[in-house]
């Protein structure tokens, strides 16, 4: 934690900081001094949400508990993530990013040729509808990576030597009904308007402790975009970028993440086709008809679906009896 913390001291000191420590965790946290901090550990956990829920909060998905006692954005970067210089030498302020681009309308409804429209040096080209240009209000910000990307197992055993070194200086609304895999790398959100919908739910067999042996993000972050598509939410992708550094054998993570590769198959159909009802106007509620629909439709094809929906119901029970719900 000290280097992590110091890489990023001069955009974090600014900020106030949630660390959870992981409940696995038996080492002390070394933070260094000059940040505005909170740290939660087990027994905080355990005061909150009790011991017996059936949602883990071990490993990456300890973070999901700071989503459940944070405020209105939430910034999520990895631990093996630093910042990154933009085009003219200056740091790039990630969080001051990720900001810009929630409190910018976004525009999911028809795609615009030049980027972003509200971004600086962008606008509608010729032939934008006049009556979309208002945008609608973006819930998520998905920012991106240089030197390793966030790639799977199997590509990057196939290609160990791949680095993403393109720096390129934009923000693009993902189109309505697209979907997307979304990478808790570097993420940001509002969480007063779709902070229900990420949760860390669908758990493989064999999932490992390295970022591309788990699917978690994925999964949540699927749901997320069709619950975003259905209440007239846009989601950005592109700037701000980190710089990642954390590598591991990926032929090792490859035993571990296969299982999420072939299950990807199966998933990419279900969110594709799934509607949910209009009755259906809040995160939550869209979080329990996707369970429902989840439970119903997957749940045949593995039993480890039936349990993600169960562990999808509980997450709003909890989203909604800590106390810091939508209205927060």
């Amino acid at each position: 934690m000290t280097s992590f913390m110091n890489e990023w001291r001069p955009i974090f000191s600014r900020f106030h900081l949630i660390i959870i420590k992981d409940p696995e965790l038996n080492e002390e946290i070394q933070i260094p001094e000059g940040f505005n901090i909170d740290v939660y550990t087990k027994s905080d956990i355990d005061r909150l949400v009790g011991s017996s829920t059936s949602v883990p909060f071990s490993g990456y998905s300890c973070r999901y508990f700071g989503f459940l006692i944070s405020k209105k954005y939430v910034v999520c970067v990895d631990d093996d993530c630093v910042p990154v210089k933009d085009k003219t030498g200056n740091l790039l302020d990630a969080v001051a990013q990720h900001i810009v681009n929630l409190n910018t309308p976004a525009t999911p409804f028809f795609f615009n040729t030049l980027y972003d429209p509200f971004g600086k040096g962008a606008d509608f080209v010729r032939g934008y509808p006049f009556s979309l240009r208002s945008g609608v209000d973006c819930a998520l910000s998905c920012g991106l990576w240089l030197n390793l990307a966030d790639l799977d197992a199997p590509t990057q055993a196939l290609k160990p030597e791949q680095r993403n070194l393109r720096y390129v200086d934009a923000v693009l609304t993902v189109p309505l009904r697209t979907m997307m895999p979304v990478s808790g790398v570097n993420i940001a959100f509002n969480r007063a308007v779709v902070g229900p919908t990420l949760f860390p739910v669908l758990r493989l067999a064999g999932e490992g402790k390295l970022r591309w042996e788990t699917v978690e993000d994925i999964w949540s972050g699927m749901c997320a975009k069709v619950i975003c598509n259905h209440l007239g939410l846009g989601v950005k992708t592109g700037l701000p970028y980190v710089w990642r550094t954390e590598r591991g054998n990926a032929t090792e993570s490859l035993k571990k993440e296969w299982e999420g590769v072939k299950l990807m198959e199966e998933i990419v159909p279900f969110f594709q086709s799934i509607s949910l009802p209009q009755s259906a106007t809040t995160s939550e509620d869209c979080v329990i008809e996707m369970a429902k629909q989840v439970k119903e439709q997957l749940g045949k094809v593995d039993p480890m679906f039936s349990s993600a929906a169960e562990a999808m119901v509980e997450w709003v029970k909890l989203w909604k009896s800590v106390g810091f719900g939508q209205s927060s």
